[in-house]
């Protein structure tokens, strides 16, 4: 927990408000937990904000729809546990912008989310001075928090130790119990109380962009969340280690669009998994590493400096190596709006481009290609840089997350180690087509993908 401003609790509130930028759930938030322990501690009620702008960047039906889907389920089980709570849709422009600095005027203090990227962290940056009430920004999107590794680590192998030894008081469940006091109090006039029938027209009405539509595989919100953990831990996490670079052998969790906008908790996922694993005498190490070593790394270098999406936190020999070859040829050579709409010369590349386009999301090992090729076919780093954010920002239902600059980044040497020399890519690591027909099916997987978009169906998707 962060204490991001000196003001006090105010005397005499009316509630506890949690504001939910980014963990957006109900179970194991540790950041609502915080606030029912506040609430408890001043005999208030707990009030959960959550809110929906139209005017985040690249804001559009996908991104909105998979936000909605969430809201129905939250407000039942904050319902159960006697919560208030106020969804708040900003449709336009025109409609207000402050309320949730209105219903600060009435708590006694707020909690929140700590996050280290995208909206999250530019309100915990720019909020707290402007309010007159304590502001709390606590950590429940790791499962070893953030905040306690103290600077920047530079590889797994660095990091994995520490968060070793700090996993076993961190890896215990997170109950979010009922706070000693109910709401009572009336329904904020700004909250919209959504229903699953409701959310088509409710995007439609704002202004957003309406041209990138939902995703055809991944519907929002805590139920979904569920049932796609319970799948990966009965069909794939026993074939995880071995099947998880097949892209069309699904063996992966799917699970990061969920983790991203804070749906379901990496701690709860680590807990599940390892339970299984036990109760099915299964390992699920391979599959923990990533979840909890790999993911936190990327949370720790989003924490620690000072702008993620750039390229000058490239480790050195990354960044005297690309220089060196900054003028090395490059052709073909593309635009974003070609890389965009999936018109390369490589039918694999496309394909895992319209994978975006379609499911909001790439396959991970296949998205490493997708990004060297990107490097390899574009003007600049910088220009590649930019077109892969701008992609990831527009489709991407895990973009914009600590995991996203990382493995963008990952792309031109962060957290990795110098290879043999070549054009344009100097030491940083290559990728080749002949290397992913050697290790994947391609050929399969360009078949599943004509498939998505010939029939608009995912034969993949879990129901």
């Amino acid at each position: 927990m962060r204490t991001l401003n000196d003001a006090p609790v105010r005397d005499g509130a009316e509630y506890v408000l949690y504001w939910a930028q980014m963990n957006r759930r109900v179970d194991s938030n540790h950041a609502l937990a915080w606030a029912i322990q506040r609430a408890d501690e001043l005999r208030l009620p707990v009030l959960y904000y959550e809110g929906l702008t139209c005017t985040y960047k690249e804001a559009n039906d996908r991104l909105h729809t998979f936000i909605l889907e969430g809201a129905p389920e939250t407000e039942r089980r904050l319902a159960r546990l006697g919560i208030g709570y106020c969804f708040y849709l900003r449709r336009r422009r025109d409609d207000p912008n402050d309320v949730f600095y209105r219903l600060a005027e009435r708590a006694a203090c707020v909690v929140t989310d700590d996050y280290p990227t995208f909206i999250a962290a530019v309100h915990n940056e720019s909020v707290p001075g402007k309010i007159r009430v304590s502001f709390q920004a606590v950590d429940s999107s790791c499962v070893v928090p953030m905040n306690a590794l103290e600077k920047r680590e530079y590889a797994a192998y660095t990091i994995r130790p520490k968060i070793t030894k700090m996993l076993p008081d961190c890896l215990e469940p997170c109950v979010v119990r009922k706070p000693a006091r109910a709401w009572g109090g009336t329904t904020p006039e700004w909250h919209l109380s959504v229903g699953a029938g409701d959310i088509p027209a409710l995007v439609a009405s704002c202004q957003i962009d309406h041209s990138v539509p939902p995703s055809i595989s991944y519907t929002g919100g805590r139920l979904a969340a569920e049932k796609l953990l319970k799948h990966f831990l009965e069909k794939n996490l026993r074939r995880y280690a071995r099947e998880r670079n097949e892209p069309t052998a699904h063996a992966t969790s799917d699970m990061s669009p969920y983790l991203h906008f804070g749906q379901i908790s990496s701690l709860e996922i680590a807990l599940a998994a390892s339970a299984y694993a036990k109760e099915h005498d299964l390992i699920a190490s391979e599959f923990l590493e990533e979840l909890i070593v790999r993911r936190e790394l990327a949370f720790n270098y989003a924490r620690h400096v000072e702008h993620p999406d750039s390229l000058c936190n490239l480790p050195d020999w990354a960044k005297a190596t690309l220089r060196k070859h900054a003028a090395d040829a490059r052709s073909p050579c593309y635009t974003t709006r070609q890389f965009e709409h999936a018109e390369t010369h490589d039918a694999l590349w496309n394909a895992c481009q319209t994978e975006m386009l379609l499911r909001g999301k790439i396959h991970g090992y296949y998205r490493m290609y997708w990004g060297k090729k990107i490097i390899e076919w574009s003007r600049t780093c910088q220009d590649a840089l930019e077109t892969m954010i701008f992609i990831h920002d527009r489709y991407a239902l895990d973009g914009r997350d600590p995991n996203t600059y990382t493995n963008i980044l990952w792309c031109f040497g962060l957290h990795d180690r110098p290879w043999q020399e070549r054009p344009i890519f100097g030491m940083i690591r290559y990728m080749n087509l002949a290397g992913m027909k050697r290790k994947t099916g391609v050929d399969a997987y360009l078949r599943e993908i004509a498939h998505l978009q010939q029939t608009g169906e995912d034969p993949f998707r879990v129901h």
